[in-house]
Parts: C-alpha cells; structure tokens; sequence
C-alpha cells in the first residue's frame, strides 16, 4: 500500500518537473555511491569542444553537491519552484516550458564561458524561483518565521542566505539574471508598444510535448501555498 502511495504521488508530479527532479536525485546518488565521480560530470569548455564530452553540458546542471542540507535546500526548492510553474503558468503548455529550460540552460552555459563555474544547477533553480516569483508578485513569503516580503523578493533573501553561509554569490547573480532575462522577453517586452515575441517554441516541441487532453485525476499542487516550508512559507493576500 504504501508503495501504491509512493507510486501514485510520483505519478502525479508533471512531467517536465518529475524528470528533472528524478535525473539531478539519480544524479546524486550515483556519486554518492561512487559509481560516478564530479569530475566527469562539472561543466568544462575545453573537454567539450575539443574532447567531444558533450554530455558535460547536461549533467553540470545535475549535480547539487554531497548529500547534505545544501543538497537537501536546493532539492525542496527546485522540486516546489519547477511544479508551480509547470501546474500555474505552463500548465497546458509543456513545450513552452521544455523551450524556458533550453533557453535557460543555453544562457547559462554561454555565461559559463566566462565565469568559473562548473555546476550550474543551483543557478538554473534560482532561475525557476525568479520567472515564479515575477509571475506571482501579490503572493506573501515568510523565510524561517522571521522575515516577511512579497514573492519578488524571494531570489534577493535566497541570495542574501548565500550570503550569510559564506557562499558565493556568483550561482544566484547568475540565476536572477537569466531569469530575468526571461520574463522580460516573454512577459515584458511583447505587451510594450511596438513589442513583439522574440521568444517563439519550435513547433517540433509542440509536436512532441503538447497534447490536447489531460488526466482528469490530475492533482495540481495548488500555487495558493507555494512556500510549504519554514523557510520559503507563503500565501496569497486575504488567504
């Protein structure tokens, strides 16, 4: 029976979010357990484009790290960011989503062509937390019971947490800027005067992501509690 649960809430993930999640989660472990190591997986340009490792442009964003409470944080982030997205603004439009991931990634591996990075996972995660928190800019955060904000603000206090672990910033400078880089391009700039939409998913996504029925056992995980945590709890206002 349990097994049955754990199944059917695995089932109930979207799919963009469930895979994603599930490759960085095998990802970690497979390092974990030693049948992999980091050095085959950080993202270098020179074992890349003149060693044809051309799997580095992917696994760089699967890798978060040890297991940990750094790993733990990314993952419950990650995990909550990427399904509102896919179940509020993306949801009927897998495709479009799949082309934010390419875009995203693609961007981000251009700034890693000057920047020393070699995981760009932890950046792609506060990517997702951005374009949610634009999208949702009414809904109340609290981050640990003790600071109270509005959505857009949550990559900055994500940022300032870097901050105060004595981590770089670099991953969340990074991550704000693609993702604003995003949202004005797809939200922004097409609804100015004289605005038009630069960012156009290729109809072969369409073909393959997009259909036209969905489950009606659906469970969408309900954007009107996007925090679900001590640290990134929040509401809508009058909720």
């Amino acid at each position: 029976m349990a097994y049955q649960s754990l199944r059917l809430e695995y089932l109930q993930i979207p799919p963009v979010s469930r895979a994603y999640t599930t490759a960085c989660v095998l990802t970690t472990a497979a390092v974990q357990l030693e049948l992999i190591t980091p050095f085959q997986l950080y993202f270098n340009p020179e074992l890349i484009f003149k060693h044809f490792q051309i799997w580095r442009l992917i696994t760089n964003f699967l890798f978060f790290g040890p297991v940990g409470f750094n790993f733990l944080f990314n993952m419950i982030f990650l995990y909550r960011y990427c399904r509102m997205l896919e179940e509020g603004s993306f949801r009927g439009r897998t495709a479009d989503f799949v082309f934010m991931f390419l875009f995203g990634g693609f961007l981000m591996t251009l700034f890693g062509l000057f920047v020393s990075l070699v995981f760009l996972g932890q950046a792609f995660t506060i990517m997702l937390v951005y374009v949610w928190s634009r999208r949702n800019p009414y809904v109340r955060m609290n981050f640990f019971g003790l600071l109270n904000f509005q959505a857009p603000f949550l990559p900055w206090v994500l940022m300032g947490f870097s901050l105060l672990l004595g981590n770089s910033i670099i991953v969340d400078l990074l991550g704000i800027a693609v993702g604003h880089i995003y949202f004005f391009l797809e939200d922004v700039f097409p609804n100015q005067p004289g605005g038009i939409r630069i960012l156009k998913t290729p109809s072969i996504l369409k073909a393959i992501f997009d259909t036209p029925d969905e489950d009606p056992n659906y469970n969408p995980l309900p954007e009107e509690r996007p925090g679900g945590f001590a640290w990134g709890q929040g509401q809508r206002p009058g909720g």
